[in-house]
């Protein structure tokens, strides 16, 4: 078989590197629809990624492969990788994975991670580290001192996988169209290196697979999927006359138009902060986590900003979810919380923080004491603020006390803390619960009662 000129064994080079960032940066996303995105889930993927990706090169470098099946070799390489595009980071294959995992058992979201990792991110990233070794035994035909180059060039086009996938094809073509072009690119290496017709009929086989599976009309038809980008997965599910949002696989809101039921520590924020707010003005209400936009849907005089970091959450709310335009007091900012935290001056006389959707689904920046101070310092004297928790009612796990730990340190005095719904507080496996921790953002010097200073009376009187 004729060799590879050099410029094609150096775009194989970039091309192996762009489709090895671009798809664990896919499959990162994917997975964070069940298992969260924090450092330890990311850690266990990129540990198994860059682990068997390491031994790749080593075995490129001792197998003593005759030059003549070289591109043979790699072909077959780089369709196995298009193959396991598809299997290891398609929305519908990594569900029924889940979907198995739930039902043997199987419910810590690192194992879950580990196992999948294992079992489906162990060859691709094999075969990447063994495809540059491959290409850099043939590139060192041309130019024996060309180590740099190949290290320069796998970089490159790593980089360019990292920024273009991120930044440009998650957002504006969506995660599952991303697929697809991973599995495009590899099919492309493939045909570039050989001929081989039963290769060939796979490709198409497989390219088809790819379209068919991660199409936009097989994720909404079969799952409901509205919306698959950088940033979140987005669904629309309704249960007769009532309708659920969910965003990476976590029911964030519900609405019932006939009725105007919502989320039940929903209607308890409405009932009882914002519809009876005075009407002596137009007070400021930021919601941070906009959700489903049903905190205060009703209201029409207050002035409501609505915070999140999903663009499109404001129409996908109003087309499929409330079914009606938000009124004109509304405005929606597309940021992250923090951020704008950061950059806006305004005080608000009532701020939900509602970006806090499951125990492991938790941003981690946002369980700070650092970002509570910021988000206290936006808060208007006399104003309120109030956090959605998914925590345990009688604090019988780690992270609902050293959470709300962190809150009193920052709000050390006017708190509360209500239980939305019922619990048993006396079952050691209660679970989780809405919790939502209020501040009033009065004047409070600290002043306590002692048995040799009890001036009640008079304060009382105050």
């Amino acid at each position: 078989m004729q060799k590879l000129s050099r410029h094609a064994l150096v775009f194989l080079i970039f091309l192996n590197g762009y489709v090895s960032l671009s798809l664990e940066l896919s499959v990162l996303r994917q997975l964070s629809f069940y298992v969260g995105s924090s450092a330890v889930i990311t850690s266990i993927i990129m540990a198994i990624f860059l682990g068997f990706m390491s031994l790749g090169y080593f075995v490129g470098e001792s197998q003593r492969i005759n030059e003549s099946k070289i591109r043979n070799i790699l072909g077959l390489s780089f369709f196995i990788i298009a193959l396991l595009s598809v299997v290891a980071a398609s929305f519908p294959l990594i569900n029924q994975y889940f979907f198995w995992m739930y039902d043997a058992g199987i419910k810590s979201g690192a194992l879950q991670t580990f196992i999948y990792s294992a079992i489906f991110l162990s060859t691709g990233p094999f075969l990447f580290g063994f495809n540059t070794t491959l290409l850099s035994r043939q590139l060192r035909t041309y130019d024996s001192n060309c180590t740099g180059s190949i290290m320069a060039w796998d970089t490159i086009g790593s980089v360019f996988g990292s920024i273009i996938t991120t930044l440009f094809l998650m957002p504006f073509i969506g995660v599952n169209y991303t697929v697809v072009l991973i599995t495009v690119l590899s099919v492309v290496a493939t045909l570039m290196l050989t001929r081989k017709l039963w290769l060939c009929i796979a490709c198409v086989i497989v390219l088809i697979s790819s379209a068919v599976i991660n199409s936009d009309t097989c994720l909404r038809r079969v799952f409901g999927i509205l919306v698959n980008n950088a940033n979140s997965t987005i669904s629309v599910a309704s249960e007769g006359d009532t309708k659920i949002l969910y965003m990476n696989g976590l029911p964030m809101s519900v609405y019932q138009r006939s009725t105007n039921t919502v989320a039940e520590y929903v209607e308890y924020l409405n009932q009882n902060f914002i519809y009876k707010m005075p009407r002596d003005k137009q007070y400021k209400i930021l919601v941070l986590g906009a959700g489903g936009f049903t905190l205060g849907l009703q209201d029409t005089r207050n002035e409501y900003t609505f915070v999140d970091i999903e663009h499109t959450l404001k129409d996908i709310s109003e087309k499929y979810f409330l079914n009606q335009k938000l009124t004109d007091n509304k405005k929606f900012i597309v940021a992250d919380a923090s951020q704008f935290l950061k950059n806006t001056d305004t005080q608000y006389d009532f701020i939900l923080l509602d970006v806090y959707s499951n125990s492991f689904q938790v941003p981690e920046g946002f369980i700070t004491a650092e970002f509570m101070a910021r988000l206290r310092a936006r808060v208007a004297p006399n104003g309120i603020i109030a956090m959605n928790m998914i925590v345990s009612p009688e604090f019988n796990d780690k992270y609902s006390l050293v959470f709300d730990n962190t809150y009193r340190s920052v709000f050390t005095h006017n708190t509360s803390r209500h239980i939305i719904g019922g619990f048993d507080p006396w079952s050691a496996h209660d679970g989780a619960s809405n919790i939502v921790y209020l501040f009033f953002n009065i004047e409070n010097d600290g002043r306590i009662y002692t048995i040799n200073k009890t001036p009640v009376i008079y304060d009382r009187l105050m």
